[in-house]
């Protein structure tokens, strides 16, 4: 109780720095922000914290907005129209996005574009936006832009924000081996080095807003190929951070006269990269899972699950060199299940199917995690036993025949059992 307690009091305190930082880039109009991470952590927490969230997200948006700039009213409707947001959203990105799971696969990832980005944005925009003019504190003329700027800001914080809060929140921990820790860490200061050039006022020219945006691109790339979801969203986030700052500053190629459309472009920039990149990460990401079922399918045979032929030569091959170099034996047990086809012919080939996964069990309970059990023909069974004499071997195999024997199924099954030491 008293964690969830602090957690909801973590996201309160986050909410309302995020707000209060992004309300100080409300050029337009004090309330309306073209930058506003609060839409990204607020559908974060309901994705990962429930639906009974809203009262917290409720009251950091009205704080937010009340300590800023209107009245109590529309502050109240501002934080309506953000609670609602978060909530439209995330019953979208559940029932049509696979939820927590939308960044694995690039078909969800555009759904969550669409469902959480562009469409729920709208109610934070209009009831903002509406509640800001009925209370005087908009132009009614101004409705347009002063809802394009809302609606933006709010996209961008579910584009860029939104996927690096829940990819770290369900999957924290790091296990980079050293050689990917050093690769990480060239990425992040090739990231901040080309982020320095595009957007901080590096580039060794007295014009400071040259088109060099395309200069980030490759580095996303390399973020999606080798490393993962999570750390392109991480890459997203800081170069999102950098190019703001310099933009700002009244670097980069996105700088215009004012503010407003300087930030207004460089977001819709960092929402199609963030698209774009994320995309690409979720291909990567399936293509690695076909890969490793393709090569999973590839050494197993379909009826018992064990490994096939293909996986047992290559398990052998790799036990005799291991053996010539150590110098320690192994041994092989070959199984040949009896009378299958008098099996198959008294009592069907779904019958004697069961028969040779029955078998495949037994072979499973009576070995190591270590050893390598395969079907290589119809009827005939392999075990290969690492650091194991024949005498080992052998009780290994009546070990097998027990499990047989005590088997209850019908009909019952014997094997004729081999065993050969290698060397």
């Amino acid at each position: 109780m008293l964690g969830r307690a602090g957690v909801l009091a973590g996201v309160a305190v986050v909410y309302f720095a995020a707000g209060k930082l992004g309300l100080r880039m409300a050029f337009d109009n004090p309330s309306a922000s073209p930058v506003w991470a609060p839409t990204g952590l607020a559908l974060t927490a309901f994705l990962v914290l429930g639906y009974r969230v809203w009262p917290v997200i409720y009251l950091s948006a009205f704080l937010v907005n009340v300590t800023t700039a209107g009245s109590v009213a529309t502050s109240l409707c501002i934080a309506a129209g953000n609670t609602l947001e978060a909530g439209v959203g995330a019953r979208l990105v559940d029932a049509f996005a696979g939820g927590r799971g939308a960044f694995q696969r690039a078909r969800d990832f555009f759904r969550f574009a669409l469902f959480a980005a562009v469409l729920s944005t709208m109610v934070s925009a209009t009831c903002g936006v509406t509640s800001l003019a009925l209370g005087g504190f908009a132009d009614w003329g101004r409705y347009g832009s002063i809802w394009l700027t809302w609606w933006l800001g709010d996209a961008a914080g579910d584009l860029v924000v939104a996927p690096f809060a829940l990819l770290w929140s369900t999957n924290p921990r790091i296990r980079w081996r050293p050689r990917r820790a050093l690769e990480a860490a060239l990425l992040l200061l090739s990231l901040l080095l080309a982020g320095a050039i595009v957007f901080g006022g590096f580039f060794p020219s007295p014009v400071k807003d040259y088109p060099l945006e395309f200069v980030c691109i490759p580095l996303l790339i390399w973020a999606a190929f080798r490393f993962g979801q999570r750390e392109v969203a991480t890459a997203v986030v800081l170069l999102s951070a950098i190019a703001i700052w310099g933009t700002l500053r009244g670097f980069g190629p996105f700088v215009r006269s004012a503010p407003n459309e300087s930030l207004l472009l460089l977001q819709a920039f960092m929402g199609v990269t963030a698209l774009t990149s994320l995309t690409l990460a979720a291909v990567v990401y399936e293509r690695r899972g076909a890969e490793k079922r393709l090569r999973r399918l590839a050494v197993t045979d379909a009826l018992t699950g064990l490994g096939n032929y293909r996986r047992l030569i290559s398990a052998l091959g790799g036990e005799i060199r291991r053996s010539q170099r150590t110098e320690r034996p192994f041994a092989l047990l070959l199984f040949d299940l009896d009378d299958l086809k008098g099996i198959n012919d008294h009592h069907g080939h779904l019958v004697g199917n069961r028969a040779l996964c029955r078998v495949a069990a037994a072979l499973r309970v009576s070995c190591r995690s270590i050893d390598t059990a395969a079907r290589f023909g119809g009827d005939e069974f392999a075990l290969i036993l690492p650091e194991t004499g024949e005498t080992a071997a052998q009780r290994v195999a009546r070990r097998i025949e027990g499990e047989l024997a005590v088997d209850p199924e019908w009909p019952p099954l014997s094997l004729c059992v081999g065993v050969a030491e290698y060397p």
